[in-house]
């Protein structure tokens, strides 16, 4: 493990581009789970090769992510009767769907269960510092802050990916992913997101949309001062040469030229890597109204 400074702390002193990083997922499933949690947080949760290997099948043919949960502060031991969500983040299909379970084989049915309606928007913050001790150090004092001004909505969440940007706040149904959201920044963000809008300020990207279109949004968002969590819905996505994207986008009406690269990032992007990393950066080309 990689001493201090920590990956977090690097990436934020090089100004690395947020937009277009936020991980692939349609939906989710977030299983309730105290802790502690190991590196894989799945693996060694307890539930059992069986139960794994039938959620992660159900990920995979879903464009899902899974992903274990708890609520910050003081853990104590493992409740019998445990909470799942089911969430789909697709465009125009926002939705999220709970239930309970106690058994494996209980977690398993509720893949294919109806579920409870749950009427209000959750956040998650990674805080699963046996993968990356920045989303310990910096995750749990935002999912702490969070927590504070909504206990109900609020739970720290095991690895989303781009552990760089801790804290990793993201908010659901619309999987829309921040990152380095600053504690005195946290509950306005989330009460905003509540009200119909997003602050672009530290969005990577809505997880629901490929990397492009995520950029795409991020740029048009900036330029247009669109900010309802429904704007600027992805059209089209296409690709131009090699290292070219053209996006599509609604409401209000543009389109976005982008070129993708990848760049040597000269530092480990994590604190477990041992080796250098690349960062994919889109630069803006062109975005045109109408």
């Amino acid at each position: 493990m990689r001493a201090w400074p920590r990956c977090s702390f690097l990436a934020e002193a090089a100004g690395d581009p947020r937009e277009g990083t936020a991980p692939p997922a349609e939906g989710w499933l977030l299983i309730e789970h105290p802790g502690p949690w190991g590196r894989d947080a799945l693996a060694t949760s307890g539930l059992g090769p069986t139960t794994v290997a039938a959620l992660s099948q159900w990920a995979g043919a879903h464009g899902a992510r899974l992903g274990l949960i708890r609520r910050p502060g003081r853990r104590g031991r493992s409740a019998r009767v445990r909470r799942w969500f089911r969430v789909d983040s697709r465009q125009g299909h926002e939705a999220i769907r709970t239930g309970t379970f106690e058994t494996g084989p209980g977690l398993v049915a509720a893949l294919g269960a109806a579920g409870d309606g749950v009427a209000g928007p959750l956040q998650l913050v990674c805080a699963h510092g046996r993968h990356d001790p920045c989303c310990a150090v910096r995750g749990r004092a935002l999912a702490a802050t969070l927590a504070a001004d909504d206990p109900a909505g609020t739970w720290e969440c095991s690895h989303v990916g781009g552990c760089r940007f801790a804290p990793v706040l993201v908010l659901l149904p619309h999987g829309f992913t921040l990152g380095g959201v600053p504690t005195t920044e946290a509950v306005r963000i989330v009460r905003a997101y509540r009200a119909g809008t997003i602050d672009p300020r530290w969005l990577r990207g809505r997880s629901s949309l490929p990397p492009a279109a995520q950029a795409a949004q991020y740029h048009a968002r900036i330029a247009t001062g669109a900010t309802g969590v429904a704007a600027l819905r992805v059209v089209a996505v296409h690709r131009v040469g090699a290292a070219g994207w053209r996006v599509a986008l609604a409401d209000p009406d543009c389109t976005v030229s982008l070129r993708e690269r990848h760049l040597p990032a000269g530092r480990p992007l994590t604190c477990a890597a041992t080796s250098d990393g690349w960062l994919r950066q889109f630069d803006l080309l062109d975005l045109r109204s109408g």
